[in-house]
């Protein structure tokens, strides 16, 4: 048995346990705190045999194409091959492997076999030349299968700031995923002697996750497009634009969006009205750090594992924040430098809006337990293309691609986002800091 196989099959064993919990929890029938903590540890077992996986099947992929014929002569010695052979290097940046696929249906104007046997004649590996044969059903586009859209999916997590703050990913199971939390713990403290034992009952909610379509549109240059062959740095730029646009995508969404039956749930509306809090009119020193300190301490009273905290802010704040000194001349918060805030790590995001407000000049500022943000998502992304098709720039103008000359490709996955706990997030609003900057 191959070790992707293993693994495969540990996974679904453990995965078939936790979801027989979640049954269980859905029916109505408590669960007692072994399989609470059961649970817990099915999820962690989950994501880091989910995690191991990728990197097996990426070692999987690299010895294949790494694999090369010998043709045995009469004596038993290598003789040449018939046809020059091209060979693949594996030192392709990540997502390059989708970057090929985009680009070869682009050059094949959207004909699947035909961009397969121009994979075959370049000298493409063969899983981009088995992706381009398989025909996808729908309107979707080139289906990605899950082994290569896993390595985009792990790439993503440097493109997206939600991500690389350590929100947890896991797999949907047909397209749902329900975890149960604990709202309200039993009471536990010394009694007497003849004294009764306080009965206290736990209360569940759910975090419901179901699979949403989301769609990036990335307008690529057909001078790239057109590049023949394998070419690692014309793939490495399609790639990035293909991840930066599907993470900025995602960001919007994870951080900000009110949510509906279509559209996930960002942070900003997974807080409860408690943790919302009112930025300092007058933004002194000390109002400003018992501001911060308020936010942190909205998770630290509501119990919040703390496991994996973080901020997020728009650049301007932290550019403020960084310019903010002390009586003596010395930097408030030297630590900024040093990528912390208040002892805990942030990350910058132009996702989060600074035109808020009345005046238009608002933004808002998050402390959120990361360890307890989950995105589920179904491994799976697909890929289509346009030369005709116009689009919205960063300034809001229809823009044509075909008189630009480029060629948009769309990308299509299904994913939905949320926390474990709303408690586990605070949010500061009206934040007027640096306006004038």
């Amino acid at each position: 048995m191959s070790l992707v196989t293993q693994l495969r099959s540990e996974r679904a064993q453990l995965n078939s346990q936790l979801q027989a919990l979640a049954q269980k929890d859905a029916s109505g029938a408590a669960l007692s705190a072994d399989e609470l903590a059961q649970f817990t540890s099915l999820e962690t077992q989950i994501t880091e045999l989910t995690a191991k996986l990728a990197r097996a099947e990426a070692a999987e992929r690299i010895n294949a194409q790494a694999a090369v014929p010998v043709n045995e002569g009469a004596r038993g010695i290598a003789s040449p091959p018939a046809t020059p052979q091209i060979t693949v290097t594996d030192n392709a940046p990540p997502g390059a492997q989708v970057a090929q696929v985009a680009r070869l249906l682009a050059a094949a104007q959207g004909n699947q076999q035909h961009a397969a046997q121009l994979a075959q004649e370049g000298g493409y590996g063969q899983d981009i030349v088995q992706t381009l044969s398989t025909t996808t059903p729908g309107a979707g586009g080139v289906l990605i299968p899950a082994a290569m859209a896993s390595s985009v999916i792990e790439a993503l997590r440097p493109r997206s700031v939600v991500r690389s703050m350590g929100a947890v990913s896991l797999p949907f199971n047909n397209g749902n995923m329900t975890l149960p939390r604990i709202k309200e713990s039993t009471t536990v403290g010394y009694i007497g002697a003849d004294t009764d034992l306080p009965a206290t009952d736990m209360v569940f909610e759910d975090l419901k996750l179901q699979a949403k379509k989301m769609g990036a549109l990335v307008p690529i240059a057909n001078d790239l497009l057109a590049f023949a062959g394998v070419n690692p740095r014309v793939d490495g730029i399609v790639a990035s634009d293909l991840l930066t646009s599907v993470g900025l995508a995602e960001d919007v969404t994870f951080i900000r969006s009110a949510g509906s039956a279509i559209l996930p749930k960002g942070l900003r509306f997974w807080a409860i009205a408690a943790n919302v809090v009112d930025a300092p009119v007058n933004p002194n020193l000390q109002a400003i750090d018992l501001f911060l300190g308020g936010l942190m301490l909205r998770l630290e009273a509501a119990n919040a594992s703390m496991a994996n905290c973080g901020w997020l802010m728009h650049p301007r704040t932290i550019r403020w924040l960084q310019s903010l000194r002390d009586g003596n001349g010395n930097k408030a918060y030297p630590e900024i430098d040093q990528g912390q805030l208040k002892g805990y790590r942030f990350a910058l995001s132009t996702q989060i809006p600074v035109n808020l407000g009345v005046d238009g000049d608002e933004s808002e500022i998050y402390f959120v337990d990361f360890a307890d943000c989950y995105i589920g998502e179904t491994g799976q992304l697909a890929i289509a293309y346009s030369t005709e098709a116009s689009y919205k720039d960063a300034g809001g103008n229809m823009v044509s691609a075909f008189q630009r000359d480029q060629t948009l490709i769309r990308v299509i996955a299904h994913n939905d986002f949320g926390p474990r706990h709303v408690e586990s997030v605070a949010v500061g609003v009206k934040v007027k800091w640096g306006a004038g900057m």
